[in-house]
């Protein structure tokens, strides 16, 4: 399928050659700068011979442009076409004025009656309202819990044999296709991230220390035996994915874009060994509160039998197989009506280390208390920002080891995490005995979780450079 792109303000066009089949198309990006730098939003024509809905039913990225400039008079671009049609899209350039998202906003066909009336089919279909130009997406954000919410597009991008990564590009949200000899399907190769984006009272979109969750997942494919993109290879799969999914985006105040880069094995392996090839790939979804009890303190479960992680394994980073083990442990807790469960060390069980997918902090008087991250405790970037602002404040912070009956002695107790924020404890349930601590305004815990989410949405001057604005 041969494509012709025209700028409508320019008088010029770039001239597209190239044959390309539906699974070439989704691995192409357009580079901006063979067309006329204007706007951030332009609108492109796209001409096209061939078969109208190979291109609509491809839900990915726009094609990359080659070829000549030619120049063309007030009556526009004619060439002959038997059975072709025209694509009027809009599309949204980023900071790099690369394409982050488009959207069909019309068409015109030239050819038979019959040829028309298929291609319209497609077209009303793919046109819709406009919906990705609006500002906000149709939820209901006063109702936003923690599940997933499908928004319009996610990033992917592979990497080959030698460990460099193509340029990725975006596609619509959907489904992946795997072999099923991947090395994410035998062998748990995979880590994944988490992180937020928000939206300010100013309306500028802040990420919050990417560069710290781009070194993790660095840190955790090195003990994966993976290839990891570069630190700004990741931070700009997720700035796209962020400004491509903007609407998705909660008002002020509403929640946030949860984003969830993912790092896999995809390459081929039927013996025990590393993949041959890796992809990277960033999705999100708008949420709020991760805890079903909203803001209400937490009710946690001291589990004895089962431990979380084991000196030596992966428990230090964040390895999709920290998981899994603990789903049974958290289910039963669940169901005796706890909200979360804190894990005891493998060796001794004499130890607290975190909880399913936080860490954990005790507070007494001036000195507040957390697990030292000694390789079976993921070092979370909440977790080290909280620690900074407290110690900022004049808290005295010790990361230590840090035994379960200190538990009975603590005034608060509380959980950081990219899902969870800082969350307040206001019980512990160890061997059938039940600890309560202090909840409410006008406490360190209130004190920590008010300032770093006011640094994370802007509201408070980030004198540290911690956030990233989005552009």
């Amino acid at each position: 399928m041969a494509l012709r792109c025209l700028s409508q303000s320019s008088t010029t066009f770039s001239y597209l050659s190239k044959v390309c089949t539906l699974r070439q198309i989704k691995r192409y990006t357009l580079p901006i700068n063979l067309l006329t730098k204007q706007k951030e939003d332009s609108t492109l024509l796209f001409y096209t011979r061939g078969f109208y809905s190979s291109l609509l039913t491809d839900g990915g990225s726009l094609v990359a442009l080659e070829g000549n400039k030619t120049q063309y008079g007030e009556s526009g671009f004619k060439p002959h076409r038997p059975h072709g049609y025209e694509l009027l899209l809009s599309a949204h350039l980023n900071a790099q004025e690369r394409v982050y998202s488009w959207a069909i906003c019309g068409f015109r066909m030239h050819g038979t009656k019959a040829v028309a009336s298929v291609v319209e089919e497609h077209v009303s279909e793919m046109v819709g309202t406009g919906r990705e130009d609006e500002e906000y997406a149709d939820v209901d954000w006063d109702n936003l819990g923690f599940s997933l919410v499908r928004t319009d597009y996610m990033f992917a991008t592979r990497s080959c044999r030698e460990g460099n990564f193509e340029r990725g590009c975006l596609s619509r949200y959907g489904n992946i296709e795997l072999n099923p000899a991947a090395g994410i399907l035998n062998y748990g190769q995979g880590l994944i991230e988490g992180m937020k984006a928000y939206r300010g009272e100013d309306g500028r979109v802040l990420l919050f220390r990417p560069e710290l969750n781009a070194l993790r997942m660095k840190k955790g494919a090195e003990r994966m035996c993976m290839h990891s993109p570069s630190v700004q290879q990741f931070i700009e799969g997720v700035k796209q994915t962020v400004l491509a999914n903007r609407r998705w985006v909660p008002p002020p105040g509403k929640g946030s874009l949860y984003l969830r880069p993912l790092l896999f094995g995809s390459g081929a392996s039927l013996g025990l060994s590393a993949a041959s090839e890796f992809t990277f790939l960033v999705f999100g979804s708008p949420v709020q509160n991760y805890f079903k009890e909203g803001t209400t303190a937490l009710n946690l479960y001291v589990e004895e039998a089962v431990p979380r992680a084991y000196l030596g394994g992966s428990g230090g980073v964040k390895s999709i197989s920290n998981y899994g083990p603990v789903l049974e442990v958290m289910r039963r807790a669940k169901a005796r009506g706890f909200s979360d469960v804190l894990y005891l060390d493998a060796e001794t069980k004499k130890n607290i280390e975190e909880v399913s997918a936080s860490n954990i902090f005790l507070v007494k008087g001036n000195t507040i208390v957390t697990p030292a991250t000694n390789g079976t405790i993921l070092g979370g970037i909440t977790r080290k920002s909280v620690i900074e602002i407290a110690i900022d404040l004049g808290y005295k912070v010790e990361e230590r080891v840090v035994p379960v009956e200190e538990l009975k002695d603590a005034e608060e107790v509380f959980c950081t995490g990219t899902a969870t924020g800082v969350a307040s404890v206001g019980s512990i349930t160890f061997q059938n005995t039940r600890t309560e601590y202090k909840v409410g305004d006008g406490l360190v815990t209130q004190q920590l979780g008010s300032i770093l989410v006011g640094i994370q949405t802007g509201s408070i001057q980030d004198i540290k450079n911690w956030v990233v604005e989005i552009d």
